[in-house]
């Protein structure tokens, strides 16, 4: 699978939880993905059905397909785990062309460093725009915005729940 993806974003957050600890919880597919299942303004209102082979997204080869339906069209995707280093990184890219309406194919992934107190989370996103018609003409006008939401979303999702350390601002 290699694949040219011209356009980046990531997001990034410090997260004080132990390193394997939070490795654990970005590892688990269906809980990095929930943002996907909850219809939201960025999904135009579309929820996102995720499902995951025996091996749960949680080893190289493994395979997680979402599917969905927004405005009448039918939604679709697989991805394929490419890398996974517990408890430093894990990359996943989409398999043959998705059924999305504003990014086309992409790798995703995380790294995790140590820090005091926790770990440093970089979420981010490689990804090209649909080729054709109305998708490519919607991921020119959104698909910017849609991968910052995204990865943001990730981080959020993976700093919920993690104590404040002490002194620090909320």
């Amino acid at each position: 699978m290699s694949h040219t993806y011209p356009l980046h974003h990531s997001s990034e957050v410090d997260v004080p939880v132990e390193p394997a600890a939070l490795f654990a919880k970005l590892d688990d597919h269906t809980r990095l993905a929930r943002h996907m299942e909850k219809p939201s303004l960025m999904t135009a209102g579309a929820s996102m059905r995720i499902a995951t082979d025996a091996q749960r997204g949680q080893a190289v080869g493994s395979v997680i397909r979402l599917t969905g339906q927004v405005l009448g069209l039918r939604l679709a995707l697989e991805e394929v785990v490419t890398e996974r280093v517990p408890p430093i990184r894990k990359t996943w890219e989409t398999r043959g062309e998705p059924r999305l309406l504003v990014i086309g194919g992409y790798r995703m992934g995380f790294t995790r460093t140590p820090r005091e107190g926790g770990s440093h989370l970089v979420v981010f996103i490689d990804y090209r725009l649909p080729e054709h018609g109305m998708a490519h003409g919607l991921g020119k006008l959104f698909g910017k915005a849609y991968a910052a939401w995204c990865t943001r979303r990730m981080t959020v999702d993976a700093s919920r729940g993690a104590a404040m350390p002490r002194g620090a601002a909320p």
